[in-house]
């Protein structure tokens, strides 16, 4: 029998299907002090937790646990990194609280427009100050939606009965799986300027932190309203507290940078606060509760480890091809433009890289869109693909054309209704370093992906380096190592360099007006 520690408020299904298994002895109790529960059960297969924090020490307590499961999405909580140090895999159940998340949207939507904090407080004073709590009606407005996961989408699916129109950005959702789902695909400066509410579904990392900053939130309306329910460093605090009385937003927000007690930095500036109250339901509890103990059902019976946030890769595959395939969808998202709606993505992994096809897919996924974990499996980032509309292939490989270990993305996205555009890009590792080998028809360019570099193609003419070099150090930027080859035919030319350090849009938008570039663009590696 395996013995499952559950020291946490958890719904009791989880103790009965793993009860009901035959194979687990359960001990639920979230009376008892935590680090006292570790004492007394030492020989713990499994922990299933919340909010608890799960340090190195109660790892090492715990000489026979063998994986870590949390309740829930988020897992900031436990030190993942001692945890695979100790051959410990750790596990989340994503989606189990998507529902509850976006009612509570709906929630602070309705609270904050008919005032109900407010004129509660106001009327248990005994005060009759109706005239002071005029509202508003939500029916009939226009929010828009950024990041249109399961999250994202619930809520659209919620706001049907108050005949709200709903813009929605995501740069894998497609216009005709938009018009499924009953919503208008958009770019983030339409959203910003043209909806009432804004709500943000989409995680912190290093592609979203500081996403809504003064650029975007300058174009809202006066009076609009910015919900924040996802991660809190995705919005500039300071841009928001600089423009929010100028422009008269509402900011309802539940997420902060700890969630703990003590002062909070959007406490001046949020209109409601709630303390990340997001996933705090009973249905949401029961979810993560039946999805955690099927996971380790599944974990144990059958080896399905889906959902391992921690886990080393594959035995067998080269760390450095991981990141690799994450690298070279970034630079096609970089290529093809953030906000263009993708259509279908294309891979080639090539020589002893075919086995772990499965694994690469996730990592080329996550760096195409920001609503899609690297953590998650093959299954979800299939299921991710279809719900968004985007088709997928992995090509055959042909292993006469001499690749070796290669891998090759190809990305094809809509201009508009009726052009598409392809990007294609492909990289190897020589030496433990990564390469990026071609990008579209420009071949054999073996450049580093490190750092900032800037790229334009342009038609050949000679000078035309020099005027870019001139550009750069104008704005004090030093160019670090560069590549120019032609295409096949001779007429255009690719100017590849690594700088000094990021640069401005506006200076590269500047240069490629100068040169008549007919792309340009910056990626941070």
């Amino acid at each position: 029998m395996k013995k499952i520690l559950i020291p946490t408020k958890l719904n009791m299904i989880a103790c009965e299907m793993l009860n009901n298994h035959g194979g687990y002895e359960v001990v639920q109790d979230d009376s008892a002090n935590f680090e006292t529960l570790v004492a007394e059960h030492s020989d713990v297969h499994a922990l299933i937790v919340r909010s608890e924090k799960v340090t190195p020490e109660i790892m090492d307590a715990l000489p026979s646990l063998k994986v870590i499961i949390r309740a829930g999405a988020g897992y900031n909580t436990i030190d993942t990194k001692h945890a695979r140090a100790k051959g410990i895999d750790v596990m989340n159940t994503p989606g189990a609280n998507a529902n509850a998340v976006a009612e509570e949207v709906i929630a602070l939507m309705l609270a904050d427009a008919r005032h109900v904090v407010p004129s509660d407080a106001s009327a248990r004073a005994g005060k009759w100050e109706k005239k002071n709590f005029m509202g508003r009606e939500v029916t009939g407005k226009t929010l828009g939606i950024v990041g249109f996961g399961a999250i994202g989408q619930l809520v659209a699916k919620r706001l049907s009965g108050f005949e709200a129109k709903v813009l929605a950005f995501d740069p894998f959702l497609s216009d005709e799986r938009a018009k499924e789902l009953g919503v208008e695909a958009a770019d983030l400066e339409t959203i910003f300027e043209q909806c009432d509410y804004v709500s943000l579904h989409m995680p912190e990392n290093d592609e979203t932190r500081g996403l809504v900053n003064k650029a975007l939130l300058s174009r809202m309306k006066y009076g609009a309203t910015l919900i924040n329910c996802a991660r809190a460093g995705i919005i500039n605090e300071d841009d928001l507290r600089e423009l929010k009385a100028e422009k008269g937003l509402r900011f309802l927000n539940d997420v902060y940078a700890k969630d703990a007690a003590g002062d909070k930095t959007v406490s001046d500036i949020a209109d409601i606060m709630l303390p990340h109250l997001g996933a705090s339901t009973a249905e949401a509890n029961y979810n993560a509760a039946q999805r955690s103990a099927s996971q380790l059902i599944d974990y144990d019976d059958k080896g399905i480890a889906s959902y391992v946030v921690n886990r080393d890769i594959p035995e067998g595959l080269d760390r450095a091809y991981s990141e690799l395939a994450f690298l070279l969808a970034h630079l096609c998202r970089s290529l093809a433009g953030e906000q263009q709606k993708m259509k279908l993505i294309e891979t080639s992994f090539y020589g002893n890289l075919k086995p772990f096809a499965d694994w690469l897919l996730v990592q080329t996924v996550a760096a195409l869109s920001d609503g899609f974990d690297r953590t998650l499996g093959h299954s979800a980032a299939l299921e991710y693909l279809k719900e968004m509309g985007v088709d997928y292939i992995n090509r055959e490989t042909d292993a006469r054309k001499g690749y070796e270990n290669s891998i090759t993305v190809d990305v094809t996205t809509s201009v508009d209704s009726t052009n598409l555009q392809r990007v294609s890009v492909r990289g190897t590792v020589t030496e433990g370093n990564m390469m990026i080998s071609r990008i579209n028809d420009f071949d054999k360019l073996y450049f580093e992906p490190t750092g900032s570099a800037v790229l334009f193609i342009y038609k050949d003419r000679p000078g035309v380096v020099g005027l870019i070099g001139n550009s750069l150090a104008e704005a004090d930027i030093n160019i670090d190592d560069m590549r120019n080859p032609h295409d096949p035919s001779g007429e255009n030319s690719l100017a590849l360099m690594r700088i000094s350090e990021p640069v401005s849009l506006e200076v590269v938008d500047a240069i490629a007006k100068q040169i008549k570039a007919a792309h340009a663009s910056c990626v941070n590696f």
